[in-house]
């Protein structure tokens, strides 16, 4: 029996791997298949109900015409039979299959049309972020739950106290509180889950424009890759094609939310220009993250060295000389210039310190409060499902040894935790509770009496000194001439001025008055009379402009006399030269005179003759253990 054309029916091969499958998809494993069979010249015809079974796309459509082409295939469909070797059959099929892969996208468009016009209205069902959920009419809602509430609210307050991601993320964490997600996908779809709050989940709920009330659509954009696979990117927020303010209840407001996008692009330094700030660190620079040039106007970065064992910081406008190999704009040593802007933020602050002090006190009250509510919630839920574990445990048949062991273990594992959640629970509430009554109030109080002494503190944190200031000033503009100007900008405008001295140089700040004289008459400058400068004209000077000798700036660094050193490591004068010589005691010439004052020492040196017995001590102790390993 014979199948139409003459073939036989075993020579007739039906491919319906793709049933269900569009003709646009890429993995096709039927078409490949015929694809390769047609290429290997095992096909005659190729036979199907219309062009759009075998192909949706020209690439896909255009390349099986010109094998089919190749190997004298034919091609068959509702409308009769095609040789794609012929021009005309070719053309006819070549104009089928693009208007196969039109329709597709007419179909797309429609569909695409239909779910524009639904989100345009806010009906459009769409994936909800943790802390929402669907009603019973399709209406979005708080999620009934009272801790997941809780923890979205705590984390928005926290960011908007700290103002910074990481540091909401390290306040969850130190606070044992946990944030609630629901997983879209696998074992766990849609269920309620708790565990550690990370950055990505921050900056997700933060960018979430949901948690404002607003119905968004258009954030996103697909498209397919030239492998195959979807990818996802991010849409500018100018972009977005529908946003309705006040759709739904929310958590924060609208204002709020540009206000925590501005904090956001501010802190994400690699993320835009220069003038955009970075959250306060750990560093001693009291103006990181907020300097601004006044030359190009473009933000400066900190640069630390390290002058003895403290490290002194450095603002330097950089950006443009790094792009261009080009010198920098400026470097401008920064420990004069935070001493002065701390100096005027005590001046500014002290008139409102008593208010400051109760605003603090009642925003730590709060973060207290909310926190242990948290944890008391979670507490809750823990007890919960241990009391459901022991009803599940009760229910079971206990002849059924095999299903009331394991209830009875998962029943011990809920109780184990219950036990530990209420002991970290006991815990953190002690804790603050401690540090709220005895050590947090008396600062709070003590600050409204005595802000400076608080500001002063070395005890007191940089990045917490860094924070205050934020508070107050919005930026300081540098300009580094003859002396340093500061423009300080504080918050609602206010505009002061300070101006500084060039800081010295390090040779400078090292000069005795013989080496200031030898400098000057280096440069070719002369005195008063047109003559050259002597140690003793510029003893003079400095005497009539009240400038200090260098004897007297060490001795304000704490520097001792040879005497002195002397009676503290309880040895002579002359042993004291002796360790100067051998570079055992660090020493500063102080004048013309070859006089030197030293730095004050902890530990006493070893003498020569002491170091001379250690040794001794040394290689005897060394003999005696060889003679003794000898006679063993």
């Amino acid at each position: 029996m014979s199948g139409p054309l003459g073939w036989p029916l075993e020579s007739i091969t039906v491919i319906d791997s793709d049933l269900g499958k569009s003709g646009a998809e890429r993995d096709r494993a039927g078409f490949q298949q015929l694809v390769t069979e047609v290429s290997l010249g095992r096909a005659g015809i190729v036979m199907g109900l219309e062009v759009s079974r075998l192909a949706r796309n020209s690439t896909d459509w255009h390349r099986l015409l010109e094998i089919c082409a190749l190997s004298a295939t034919l091609i068959l469909d509702e409308d009769g039979i095609y040789d794609p070797g012929h021009f005309n059959d070719r053309l006819l099929l070549g104009l089928k299959g693009t208007m196969s892969e039109a329709e597709l996208h007419v179909m797309r468009a429609r569909l695409h049309g239909g779910l524009l016009n639904k989100a345009r209205r806010g009906e459009l069902r769409q994936r909800l972020p943790v802390g929402f959920v669907y009603d019973s009419d399709d209406r979005i809602v708080l999620d009934p739950d009272q801790q997941v509430q809780a923890a979205v609210h705590l984390l928005f307050e926290t960011f908007e106290r700290t103002g910074s991601a990481y540091t909401t993320v390290k306040t969850f964490r130190n606070q044992s509180v946990k944030f609630p997600r629901r997983p879209h996908a696998g074992q766990y779809q849609g269920e309620l889950m708790w565990g550690e709050l990370q950055h990505a989940r921050v900056l997700q709920v933060l960018h979430n424009p949901s948690y404002a009330g607003a119905f968004v659509f258009g954030r996103h954009r697909t498209r397919r890759g030239v492998d195959g696979r979807t990818m996802t990117r991010q849409v500018p927020r100018e972009q977005w094609q529908v946003v309705l303010r006040d759709h739904h209840p929310s958590y924060i407001t609208w204002e709020t939310f540009e206000t925590n996008q501005r904090r956001l692009s501010a802190n994400a330094q690699a993320h835009g220009r220069e003038r955009r700030k970075s959250p306060p660190r750990e560093g001693p620079a009291l103006l990181q993250g907020i300097v601004v040039c006044g030359r190009c106007g473009g933000r400066m970065t900190v640069r630390y060295q390290t002058v003895g064992k403290t490290l002194v910081p450095a603002y330097v406008c950089q950006r443009h000389g790094i792009k261009t190999a080009t010198r920098i704009c400026q470097f401008i040593a920064g420990a004069g210039i935070d001493a002065a802007v701390g100096r005027k933020l005590v001046e500014t602050v002290t008139p409102m310190n008593l208010e400051v002090a109760l605003a603090v006190e009642h925003e730590i009250q709060m973060r207290f409060d909310e926190a242990d509510t948290l944890r008391r919630q979670q507490l809750e839920r823990i007890r919960y499902e241990a009391e459901l574990a022991r009803r599940r445990y009760l229910r079971v048949d206990p002849d059924h040894r095999l299903v009331a062991d394991s209830l009875e273990a998962d029943w011990n594992d809920k109780l184990r935790a219950v036990q530990a959640a209420q002991d970290d629970y006991e815990c953190h509430r002690e804790g603050e509770q401690r540090i709220l009554d005895e050590r947090q109030k008396e600062t709070i109080r003590a600050l409204a009496c005595d802000f400076p002494r608080v500001w002063n503190d070395p005890k007191t944190a940089h990045w917490e000194r860094k924070r205050l200031v934020r508070f107050l000033i919005e930026d300081v503009t540098l300009i580094k001439a003859e002396g340093i100007t500061a423009h300080i900008r504080f918050k609602g405008g206010a505009r002061q001025t300070l101006r500084l001295p060039r800081p010295k140089r390090a040779w400078q700040l090292r000069q005795t008055d013989q080496q200031t004289a030898d400098h000057l008459n280096q440069q070719g400058l002369r005195s008063g009379t047109n003559g050259r400068f002597t140690s003793r004209i510029v003893a003079k000077l400095r005497r009539d402009y009240g400038l200090k000798s260098r004897f007297a700036r060490l001795r304000n660094r704490g520097m001792l006399t040879v005497q002195e050193i002397a009676q503290q490591l309880g040895v002579s004068v002359g042993t004291v030269k002796i360790w100067r010589h051998a570079g055992r005691l660090p020493a500063h010439v102080c004048n013309d005179r070859g006089e030197y004052l030293y730095e004050p020492v902890s530990d006493k040196p070893p003498t020569t003759y002491e170091r001379q017995r250690s040794y001794k001590k040394v290689q005897t102790n060394t003999c005696a253990d060889s003679q003794l390993r000898g006679a063993v």
